[in-house]
């Protein structure tokens, strides 16, 4: 069976990674003042952080709407037999929701709701890909992913919580409490939310380092077949900092950098930084 994998432009893949498994990404809306974009299409997150300075106020996101689903899985159902599409989690986005309904009106359309956010969906993409190439029956895929997803250990470590702030996700006192004590909160995402656990205290390059030994303590439970590191924008010296630090750490077989596209950035800001993986 010739089945199509397609998935919202939360997955915060690469663009090597896109082309290489031949993903259809549906991008999300992203509106900052009177403007609106498409994320990763008409913007990039260094654009948008330019344009939230320039208006002095936060950008908003907006879920892909049914008639934009409809018309990727129908041109997608011209050459292939079925679409398994992924989209982030059904608690933070009517992205689902709409996805299903236009699913429902195209036919052979495999909906599933990664329960999760950035890179935690870009893992179940690349292993839907994997086995449709495999020829698996896309209803066996889609089974298959939704029991994965319980595995995932999805977490990032913020730079600054203002955006969350100014996005109603903490209040201006917690924000002001962080940053007054250099606070860094690790935000994780648990059965489809996000939720604030662990606050790193000092600068941001050693509470990831901290961050990144307290994800991977127990590496007797740590799947090490992939993990993402994925950020909104951090110096280079940052991110090969973390790398070493993963790879002393932990004997993975893929460590893969990706870029946070518009939607996580616009919510997070930049110097948002996270580990993405499976656990056992």
């Amino acid at each position: 069976m010739n089945i199509k994998v397609t998935a919202d432009s939360t997955c915060d893949l690469t663009p090597e990674l896109i082309e290489r498994y031949d993903i259809t990404i549906t991008p999300l809306h992203v509106t900052c003042g009177e403007e609106s974009f498409l994320d990763g299409v008409d913007i990039a997150p260094d654009g948008l952080y330019e344009k939230i300075r320039a208006a002095g106020k936060l950008g908003a996101t907006a879920a892909v709407n049914v008639q934009e689903y409809i018309d990727v899985f129908s041109r997608a159902l011209q050459d292939h037999d079925a679409v398994i599409h992924f989209t982030i989690s059904s608690q933070m986005s009517a992205c689902y929701q709409n996805a299903c309904l236009a699913g429902e009106e195209v036919g052979n359309v495999y909906v599933v709701d990664s329960k999760n956010l950035s890179t935690g969906i870009g893992h179940l993409v690349l292993d839907a890909c994997e086995m449709a190439q495999t020829g698996m029956d896309p209803a066996d895929i889609q089974k298959e992913l939704e029991a994965r997803r319980e595995k995932l250990d999805v977490s990032f470590v913020v730079d600054t919580l203002e955006y969350l702030r100014k996005g109603g996700r903490c209040t201006a006192l917690a924000a002001m409490g962080a940053n007054l004590l250099k606070l860094h909160p690790c935000i994780f995402v648990k059965d489809g939310a996000m939720g604030v656990g662990k606050k790193y205290r000092g600068r941001l390059g050693e509470c990831l380092a901290a961050y990144v030994k307290d994800r991977l303590a127990d590496i007797d439970a740590v799947d090490t077949r992939r993990i993402f590191i994925t950020d909104s924008g951090v110096s280079e010296d940052i991110r090969a900092a973390v790398e070493k630090e993963v790879r002393a750490l932990a004997p993975f077989r893929e460590v893969i950098h990706t870029r946070a596209g518009c939607t996580v950035s616009c919510h997070c800001g930049p110097g948002t930084l996270g580990i993405l993986f499976y656990r056992k």
